[in-house]
C-alpha cells in the first residue's frame, strides 16, 4: 500500500502480465446478423465457391498419384516401416499396385490415370495437390468434418457458414449456401450446419428428386393474398417481439427464413428449372446418359446458383467408400463422376466465371496401398488420410501444376505438405478473408475454423 506498489503495478500492466483483468468494453449496440454482402478483409481472387465434396476416400493412388514402385512389389509384403489401418478387418501388408494406366496430359504433363479422361483433358486449368494430410484422423466422418468445419469434433460451423457469416451473398432472393447432395446422406450428416454460428448461417439442403426444397410451396388454400397476409402479420408480431427481446439470434434467423423462402417461392424455381438448358450443356455434363445425369445435374445446378451471386455450393456425393472390388466400384464411380466434374470447370471458364470461381473436388482420405478383403477374391483398399489428393481450379489457384507428393508407395504427404487447417485457411485467403481474424465471440472467446489449431496460406498453390 505505498507508491512503490503502485510502479510495480504499473510495470506489470505494461508487460502485459495484468492485461487479461481488464474487462473489454461492452457492445454500445446488439449484434444484428444478415447476408447482406459485407467487404473482406483484402482483395479477393475469388467470390464464390463450389465444392465437390468426394466422400468416402478416392484412391489417390489409382486416379492421381502414380507410384511405379507398386507394381516391383505387386503380391509381396510392404518393404516400409507401420501402416496404420482404419478398418483391422481384413486387413494385409500386401502390396497391391494399380491396375490403371497413367499418361502426361496437357502442356504441363500432368500425369492422371486412365479413370478420369474427361479431368485428364482439363488438366492445364487444375491445380493437383498431392500432399493432404489430415493429423492422426483415421475415420470418415472426423475426416469430413475436420475437411469442412477445421476440426474433427462435432458441432463447429462449416466452411459455408463461415464464409457467408464473413461476406454474405450477392443475391438476397436465394439461400447464400446451398448443400446439395448425390445419393445418400453423409454419415454424421448434415456438414452444412451453422454450429456455434448463428442460424441463418447453416446450409440450405437441396434434393436429388422434387420438390427441390422441402416445405418452399403454400398449400393451394394458401397461395396469393392468403399467403401475403399471414406473413406480414408474422413480421410484424415476430418484431414487435424482437424489439422488446433484441439479440435473440434464434429469432432473427427465423424471421429471416421465412422472409426468404417467400422470396425463393419464384427464384429458386426458375433456378432449379435445367429445361433451359442448350443441347450442347446438356451433353457437356452428361444430362441425358443415366451414369452421369445425377452428378450432372448437380453441378448444371450449382453453376446456376453461382451465376446468380450464391456464395458457397457444396456438392456432397457419399460413395467412394471401397474397402473390397475396388477396381470395379472405382470404373463404375470415376464414370459417373469425371465427366460432370470436368464439364463443371469448362463450362465455367466458357461463362468467363472461373476466375472468380474456386473450383474444390476431393475427399477426406485416399486409399492405403495394400491389401484389403478379399470378397470373392475382389480386393479393395483401406482409408489412408496420411496421405492423399484433391484438386482445384479457379479462383486464384495456379494452373496446369502439381503441389507436393506422397512417399514412392502413396502412403504418407512427405513434400508441401497440406494439413486440413492449411487447406481452409488458404480457400479463406482466396475468397479475401484472414482465417484468424474471421471469429465470432462466444464468450470470453473469439472462435475461428482453425479451432485453436494453426494455418498457414499455402502459397505454393497460388497463381
Amino acid at each position: 500500500m505505498n507508491l512503490g506498489a503502485l510502479g510495480f503495478m504499473s510495470l506489470l500492466k505494461d508487460d502485459g502480465v495484468l492485461a487479461a483483468v481488464n474487462p473489454e468494453k461492452p457492445l454500445l449496440e446488439r449484434a444484428v446478423y444478415d447476408n447482406l454482402p459485407k467487404a473482406p478483409h483484402h482483395a479477393p481472387r475469388a467470390k464464390a465457391m463450389i465444392s465437390l465434396f468426394m466422400g468416402g476416400g478416392p484412391s489417390h493412388i489409382d486416379m492421381f498419384d502414380p507410384k511405379p514402385l507398386l507394381k516391383k512389389y505387386d503380391g509381396k509384403l510392404f518393404p516400409g516401416g507401420e501402416i496404420k489401418f482404419d478398418n483391422a478387418g481384413g486387413a494385409s501388408r500386401e502390396v497391391m499396385a494399380s491396375p490403371f494406366e497413367f499418361k502426361k496430359h496437357g502442356e504441363c504433363g500432368m500425369e492422371l490415370s486412365e479413370l478420369v479422361p474427361h479431368t485428364a483433358a482439363i488438366a492445364d486449368d487444375i491445380c493437383m495437390v498431392r500432399s493432404m494430410n489430415l493429423k492422426g484422423i483415421r475415420n470418415h466422418v472426423a475426416g469430413m468434418r475436420a475437411m469442412d468445419t477445421g476440426s474433427g469434433l462435432n458441432g463447429r460451423p462449416a466452411l459455408g457458414s463461415w464464409l457467408t457469416y464473413g461476406l454474405g451473398s450477392e443475391n438476397q432472393n436465394l439461400p447464400a449456401f446451398v448443400a446439395l447432395v448425390v445419393g445418400k446422406n453423409p454419415p454424421g450428416s448434415p456438414f452444412w450446419a451453422s454450429g456455434l454460428l448463428p442460424s441463418m448461417f447453416q446450409g440450405t439442403h437441396v434434393r436429388e428428386q422434387e420438390p427441390r426444397i422441402m416445405n418452399l410451396d403454400p398449400p393451394a388454400y394458401l397461395k396469393g393474398a392468403p399467403q401475403d397476409l399471414q406473413l406480414n402479420l408474422l413480421e410484424s408480431l415476430n418484431r414487435r417481439h424482437l424489439e422488446q427481446f433484441p439479440g435473440e439470434h434464434d429469432l432473427q434467423a427465423r424471421m429471416a427464413s421465412y422472409e426468404l423462402a417467400a422470396r425463393m417461392q419464384i427464384a429458386a424455381r426458375e433456378v432449379f428449372d435445367l429445361k433451359k438448358e442448350t443441347a450442347a450443356t446438356r451433353a457437356l455434363y452428361g444430362l441425358d446418359n443415366d451414369r452421369t445425369r445425377r452428378l450432372g445435374e448437380a453441378c448444371v445446378i450449382a453453376r446456376r446458383l453461382v451465376e446468380r451471386g450464391v456464395r458457397f455450393v457444396q456438392i456432397w456425393d457419399y460413395s467412394w467408400d471401397m474397402h473390397e472390388n475396388i477396381f470395379e466400384a472405382l470404373q463404375r464411380k470415376c464414370a459417373a463422376a469425371d465427366q460432370p466434374s470436368a464439364a463443371l470447370v469448362t463450362d465455367l471458364k466458357s461463362r468467363g466465371m472461373l476466375d472468380s470461381t474456386l473450383v474444390y473436388w476431393g475427399g477426406e482420405m485416399g486409399r492405403l496401398p495394400v491389401i484389403q478383403g478379399r470378397g470373392k477374391g475382389k480386393p479393395g483398399r483401406d482409408h489412408n488420410t496420411d496421405g492423399f489428393s484433391i484438386w482445384m481450379a479457379g479462383g486464384g489457384v495456379k494452373r496446369g501444376h502439381v503441389h507436393g507428393s506422397t512417399d514412392d508407395f502413396g502412403l504418407f504427404a512427405q513434400t508441401d505438405v497440406v494439413y486440413h487447417h492449411d487447406y481452409l485457411t488458404t480457400v479463406l485467403h482466396l475468397m479475401g478473408l484472414n482465417a484468424e481474424k474471421l471469429a465470432y465471440k462466444r464468450g470470453s472467446r473469439n472462435e475461428t475454423i482453425l479451432a485453436g489449431q494453426p494455418g498457414n496460406v499455402v502459397r505454393g498453390m497460388l497463381a
